[in-house]
């Protein structure tokens, strides 16, 4: 893991060629994992339970949006490279952040798990509301659908240990999971 801080070469005439530094990357709060291993093993465990059975590509696109409503930078870094390392196209996870104006770049299938995997992770209302739920189980079968509420939920746990200890981005190359 390297700590050095990209460089970019300015286009202003006035600092032509000049670099521009990116800010510095903050310093984690706590590195949970090392201090409570048996959690972290367990979670991994779980994550591995979680994702059997479903196609990965789908599971990364889910794992992604979750990750970006619960503004986990260092699990969108991590989903968006293991993604495009499973033949994601770049063009689909950029629009993910916009997928209900998208929907053209995603199939019935993948919208009813971003359907549903919005309505896991935010709980406004308290639930789950019946359609989404019902579109969901429209398109999977109740194992494959059980499996997907499970990745939806671990990938939650997992957003809420990377924010509450901001866990640092950009160090993440694909296949690195524990």
């Amino acid at each position: 893991m390297t700590t050095d801080t990209p460089t970019t070469t300015s286009t202003n005439a006035a600092t032509a060629g000049a670099p521009d530094r990116y800010a510095p990357a903050h310093t984690p709060r706590l590195h949970w994992a090392e201090h409570a291993p048996e959690v972290y093993q367990a979670m991994v465990r779980l994550d591995g339970a979680a994702r059997k059975g479903l196609d990965p590509k789908l599971l990364e696109l889910v794992k992604i949006r979750a990750s970006q409503i619960n503004r986990c930078a260092l699990c969108v870094d991590m989903h968006s490279k293991d993604a495009l390392a499973a033949g994601e196209s770049v063009e689909r996870i950029v629009q993910l952040s916009a997928w209900e104006e998208s929907e053209h770049f995603y199939t019935g299938r993948e919208l009813a798990a971003l359907a549903l995997t919005e309505a896991v992770t935010v709980l406004t209302s308290g639930f789950v509301p019946d359609e989404v739920y019902e579109r969901a189980a429209r398109h999977f079968a109740e194992r494959e659908l059980a499996q997907l509420i499970a990745a939806i939920t671990v990938i939650n746990a997992w957003n809420r240990f990377g924010v509450t200890c901001r866990l640092v981005p950009g160090h993440y190359a694909p296949g690195q999971h524990a």
